[in-house]
């Protein structure tokens, strides 16, 4: 195989991004998933649900803000417009503490494609004025909710001058993408996050991230993993647990960047570099 044409600062073998979720559900409303495996009966409101999806901004955004300065790495606190109002503490404190707060869609239940592109827009700008007013800094990127964007949302992104977007699932490495309004930078989203252990072991989350830089980190240089964690149920001890055995592992190499995604962002724009597919990198 050829030298890589792609790579990070200094050399950095791998980057490591990590992308801490804070939910909330329209009222009366809960997550889809739930630890139950009796399911509830249709049209009976889902106490128990709505009850388990605040822990995250009671106490699991928390935990994992601790963890994280613990093992000292920076990172990006992805945001309902709604969190921010019902949880500013949270949002404030992960600012002050240098983490970056991205937006997340107004509610974790509204589905951007079932909407208007000017209703987009409106929660789009909802969201960064929430998160604005509670951190005192406005987001420089977006994921929309539930992989729920539609064929507007990224250009409307790049219309709110976003740095990046995290709209994107078919790529391992960020790129540029050019809408009819400019362009943004689209670094990718995490194929394993923690809901996946939802009635598994915990010890599935370290796992599958171990073996997967294991991988990259002998075999892909120049590669990304985006460590994904939801604060209403990473945020709990068991799997809390497994997040910070993550990072520890991670930061045990010295050839590992863990930038934030404007970091990533800036790092595309900077260097000029457009799409680094994996042909180009390794075959081409």
């Amino acid at each position: 195989m050829n030298k890589p044409a792609f790579a990070w600062p200094e050399g950095r073998r791998v980057a490591v991004i990590v992308s801490v979720l804070l939910e909330t559900w329209s009222e009366g409303k809960s997550p889809s998933y739930f630890p139950r495996t009796t399911p509830n009966k249709p049209g009976i409101p889902d106490i128990a649900g709505i009850n388990w999806s605040t822990y995250g901004g009671k106490e699991g955004v928390w935990r994992l803000l601790r963890i994280l300065d613990e093992v000292g790495v920076k990172a990006t606190l992805f945001c309902n417009g709604r969190s921010a109002e019902v949880y500013p503490e949270a949002v404030a404190q992960y600012v002050r503490d240098g983490h970056d707060v991205a937006g997340h869609g107004y509610l974790q239940d509204e589905v951007f494609a079932a909407l208007t592109a000017e209703q987009e827009r409106g929660r789009i700008r909802q969201t960064l004025d929430a998160i604005e007013k509670a951190g005192g800094k406005r987001p420089t990127g977006w994921i929309t909710p539930i992989y729920g964007w539609s064929e507007h949302t990224i250009d409307l992104v790049v219309q709110e001058k976003l740095l990046w977007c995290s709209d994107a699932l078919d790529s391992n490495l960020p790129y540029q993408q050019k809408t009819k309004s400019g362009s943004v930078v689209i670094v990718p989203w995490s194929d394993f996050v923690d809901n996946r252990a939802l009635r598994a072991s915990p010890q599935i989350y370290f796992d599958v991230y171990k073996e997967t830089f294991d991988y990259l980190h002998a075999c892909e240089p120049g590669s990304l993993i985006n460590v994904g964690v939801h604060s209403h149920f990473g945020g709990r001890p068991l799997m809390a647990a497994m997040f910070r055995k993550v990072l520890q592992y991670l930061t045990s190499f010295p050839d590992v960047w863990f930038p934030q995604h404007a970091d990533v962002a800036r790092f595309m724009i900077d260097n000029k570099i457009e799409h680094p597919t994996y042909a180009s990198r390794f075959f081409g």
